[in-house]
């Protein structure tokens, strides 16, 4: 049995930037739980499936991913879940609504993957810079860093994504296109990064 979880992933200019967010809470506020996985929106939670089953697995969400739109996303400032999670803030558009509600009940259906915990509260969008690891103290001075910081990305998501628990982090195991194989990422406003620029410094960007 392996952990597998399903979600989208941002193009790489976006993983790039919140990695470099990630990077400054490790650096800063001692969290590094967060760069255990790609930057990513969780659509169905972990689950355990046997790898011997793991073709039957890809089948389905293969067979569901070419049967879905592509899904706009905008992510737009952070947010937190208190007192141990911050993260970009995902707009809860309708259809990425629907693509997260769509695909649980079609595992549910077809494979009987079910996370008890999602099914009682509402989904939640978000795409994790901050994770458990973050103790109170931190959570919030880093919080008060980060809680008006501006961010704005709009993409266009094509594919949904498995990921692997290898016991140590997450990977990449598959891609699954929807109804179109790329990705779209458009930046009307953009302006060189102060805060990270160390880093990279060609590369940056920040979008307010």
């Amino acid at each position: 049995m392996s952990r597998f979880f399903i979600a989208l992933l941002p193009p790489q200019e976006i993983q790039d930037y919140a990695n470099q967010i990630k990077q400054h809470f490790a650096d800063r506020y001692a969290s590094r739980g967060a760069q255990n996985s790609p930057p990513h929106i969780t659509l169905q939670p972990p689950f355990e499936w046997a790898n011997t089953d793991l073709p039957s697995l890809e089948k389905c969400l293969r067979d569901f991913a070419s049967e879905q739109e592509s899904v706009p996303i905008t992510l737009s400032g952070y947010g937190a879940f208190a007192p141990r999670v911050i993260f970009i803030n995902v707009v809860r558009s309708l259809e990425l609504l629907t693509l997260q509600s769509d695909l649980i009940a079609y595992l549910e259906s077809n494979l009987g993957i079910v996370d008890k915990v999602s099914k009682t509260r509402p989904f939640a969008p978000h795409m994790t810079v901050a994770f458990r690891d973050l103790t109170p103290q931190n959570f919030k001075a880093g919080w008060s860093e980060f809680e008006q910081r501006e961010l704005h990305f709009e993409l266009t998501a094509h594919s949904l994504t498995l990921l692997l628990h290898d016991g140590k982090q997450w990977s990449v195991k598959s891609d699954f296109p929807l109804k179109s194989k790329l990705l779209i990422i458009r930046t009307p406003r953009v302006k060189p990064c102060m805060h990270f620029s160390s880093l990279y410094p060609h590369r940056l960007f920040t979008i307010s």
